[in-house]
């Protein structure tokens, strides 16, 4: 029997306790909404924050990308980095409201400015969509446009479960090709191999918030009758190469069916002579960074994980202070 936290187990007693359709029985419109609704009862709100600014930028193909800007700085402040962040939720619901908690926890915490992404969903923009969206808005960042607010210095890509998928596809595109250094990515339990359907995806397959059945109407919608679901740019896991990729934070929980393919790509990172942190929340479910008023112990798995985030961006900052001293 798997160790469940009492708050989880809570929390997981109370959804089961609700009627109505489950996730993958409903159309993509109304698991938005369920979404919206679950998240808005269940997460801890935004909390004061000097600077959230809503702006878009132009797409790659011609449409616009809503974003969200949160900073704990007026604008105009010295240069810094800049943290992309890529909401999750199977790459069909989810959205700026439904991590606008997490967002601005993340900017006070790291003292950082945040950018949250509003890329396009499926099934109305398949594959590659969320992607190019995800990789357009980063380039933009990178540049240091005047909405920002002062000069960036560097990125960090992060994501949660689709958005983790979308911030290790970021990384392995970008990396090296930027007028910045993307110094970091942090990959909260991440889907990141679509051809996934044993160990832990059968383990937790069911009864613990993200099932197989609603994986599997996440992807039928996403990538639909993609030829090779271990294509990179769907399945980072199955790159050939990740030795160029910037440091890594890799956060999984130990009751998610996404769990094992986190830590196959922790390990592939680390094998592949990348600095790794790997963090593992036992009796934790997926999803729960977004979670925390109702599963309290969630913020206790999010300031460890801002701890090391901190840590790896600081020990990168030092290493770019050293490489510029060394050419100049």
């Amino acid at each position: 029997m798997a160790f469940v936290r009492p708050d989880v187990q809570a929390f997981l007693d109370m959804l089961n306790a609700q009627p109505g359709p489950k996730l993958h029985e409903l159309d993509p419109a109304t698991a938005r909404q369920m979404m919206g609704m679950m998240v808005q009862m269940a997460e801890v709100p935004r909390g004061d924050i000097a600077r959230v600014e809503d702006m878009s930028i132009d797409g790659p193909h011609g449409e616009r990308i809503p974003l969200r800007l949160y900073s704990p700085r007026r604008a105009g402040g010295p240069p810094q980095s800049v943290l992309m962040f890529f909401h999750g939720g199977g790459w069909v619901v989810g959205d700026l409201e439904t991590h606008d908690g997490v967002c601005a926890e993340i900017a006070r915490s790291l003292d950082i400015t945040v950018v949250s992404v509003d890329y396009r969903l499926a099934p109305e923009h398949a594959f590659p969509a969320a992607g190019e969206d995800c990789i357009a808005a980063t380039r933009w960042a990178a540049a240091s446009p005047r909405e920002i607010g002062h000069a960036v210095t560097s990125i960090v890509v992060a994501g949660d479960s689709a958005g983790g998928n979308l911030a290790a596809i970021t990384a392995q595109e970008l990396a090296g090709t930027l007028a910045v250094p993307i110094i970091a990515q942090w990959l909260i339990y991440p889907g990141v191999d679509m051809t996934a359907s044993t160990g832990s995806m059968e383990d937790y397959a069911d009864g613990y918030l993200l099932t197989a059945e609603s994986m599997a109407w996440f992807m039928r919608h996403y990538i639909g009758t993609l030829p090779d679901p271990a294509d990179p740019r769907a399945s980072p896991l199955h790159s050939p190469a990740l030795d160029s990729q910037p440091a890594a934070l890799v956060f999984t929980c130990g009751l998610d069916p996404l769990r094992d393919q986190g830590r196959a790509y922790a390990a592939k990172l680390i094998a592949s002579g990348v600095p790794t942190v790997f963090r593992e929340a036992k009796g934790q479910i997926h999803g729960c960074l977004t979670l925390r008023q109702a599963i309290p112990s969630a913020q206790g798995d999010l300031a460890g994980c801002l701890t090391a985030l901190r840590d790896i961006i600081n020990e990168a900052g030092a290493d770019l202070t050293m490489m510029k001293a060394a050419a100049e």
